[in-house]
């Protein structure tokens, strides 16, 4: 699920008219990290009966530090699932038939989110969870904080462009319409990828690499074909770590990755 893929955002309700006996706001399970990132900003925590494992991990989680200890979390099994006994279930784009299925049997909501392919899609899966949560203010609240952290980030009238490409592992390049490639051209970057014709998860060749190289490079880990000896000969090209964290989610991780790239930025002169 990187952020840099570009699948449309997709909502579906498998049970539109579901309705259920325990009043107040819905309790939640979430199965998705980045549905997880939006939910511990606009639910109760109450509600949140569990996040997904992947939200654990430290070193890819887009929660901060020592959020996901305050929840339960799954491995989004139909089993853990239901012994949670939640009303609505958020997991990714490809839930197996079978499952989707099973919680429709069961009287549950089940609602997918796509990857974001761009901030006016990240949004918008933002205004949907605070609609699912019950708490549509709030969702609000961290639209304006965004669209803030955005406007903050911009660089400064009439300053040029920096050609940066965002290398992944294995040379993959946040391209044309990512949403990863939008905020680097919203924080003062030329994406050199997507002007070059790159799209989602595209690989970017050394050869290429070498023939224009970009002014920077922000790197997410340390991928071996960075250490390549032929990019030794490369002058005047910089790098800067972009941590995996801020790759793979929209939400309030815009928030942190458009600051993020303002100070690259602002570090390049």
């Amino acid at each position: 699920m990187r952020m840099a893929l570009a699948l449309a955002v997709l909502w579906v309700v498998a049970v539109p008219g579901a309705t259920f006996a325990r009043t107040g706001p819905p309790r939640i399970v979430s199965l998705n990290p980045c549905s997880d990132a939006i939910l511990v900003e606009v639910a109760d925590p109450a509600q949140i009966l569990a996040i997904s494992a992947y939200s654990r991990n430290p070193a890819s989680s887009s929660l901060l530090p020592g959020v996901a200890d305050h929840f339960a979390s799954t491995h989004g099994t139909i089993e853990e699932v239901l012994a949670l006994h939640p009303d609505v279930v958020i997991d990714g784009a490809f839930v197996a038939p079978a499952t989707a299925a099973a919680y429709r049997r069961l009287g549950m909501r089940l609602a997918t989110m796509g990857t974001q392919a761009n901030v006016a899609g990240a949004l918008q899966d933002v205004r949907h969870l605070a609609a699912i949560a019950g708490h549509p203010e709030r969702g609000e609240a961290l639209v304006h904080r965004i669209t803030q952290a955005l406007a903050d980030a911009e660089p400064p009238p009439g300053k040029q462009p920096i050609e940066a490409m965002l290398w992944e592992w294995g040379g993959i390049v946040a391209g044309r319409d990512t949403l990863t490639g939008e905020l680097l051209e919203r924080t003062g970057f030329a994406n050199l990828p997507a002007r070059q014709g790159y799209r989602q998860a595209d690989i970017y060749p050394i050869e290429r690499l070498l023939m224009h190289p970009p002014r920077v490079i922000l790197t997410v880990g340390d991928d071996r074909m960075l250490h390549h000896p032929a990019l030794v000969a490369l002058h005047g090209v910089a790098r800067a770590d972009f941590p995996a964290g801020l790759l793979y989610c929209g939400g309030p991780t815009i928030i942190r990755a458009a600051a993020k790239l303002a100070q690259v930025r602002k570090a390049l002169g």
